[in-house]
């Protein structure tokens, strides 16, 4: 399934493609962001539509605070071992070649 979404007043916004699918069990719908590859999921289409907005606007850095050094240490993480930029995730199935 794809579908288009206009824009805020500001004219109009270029289509955005997705595909929006039920699980194999049923319990969940499954939605994918074609351009940016982003997916998730939601108990009920349209939970799934607001939580692939928010995950798109999050991926493409148009909304959220940056992590700071401060962040991550107050989190147990130290700071000199997470990278600058972010990279793919470190899954056996995740293929970077394939972007």
């Amino acid at each position: 399934m794809s579908t288009e979404t206009g824009g805020n007043g500001d004219g109009p916004m270029p289509p955005t493609h997705i595909t929006l699918e039920l699980s194999v069990d049923g319990d969940v719908w499954i939605v994918t962001d074609e351009e940016t590859g982003v997916t998730t999921q939601g108990e009920t289409r349209e939970e799934a539509l607001e939580m692939l907005d928010e995950a798109v606007v999050l991926r493409k850095g148009e909304a959220g605070e940056p992590v700071t050094d401060d962040d991550l240490r107050e989190w147990g993480i130290d700071p000199d071992t997470v990278p600058d930029e972010a990279g793919g995730p470190d899954t056996p199935w995740y293929d970077a070649d394939e972007e």
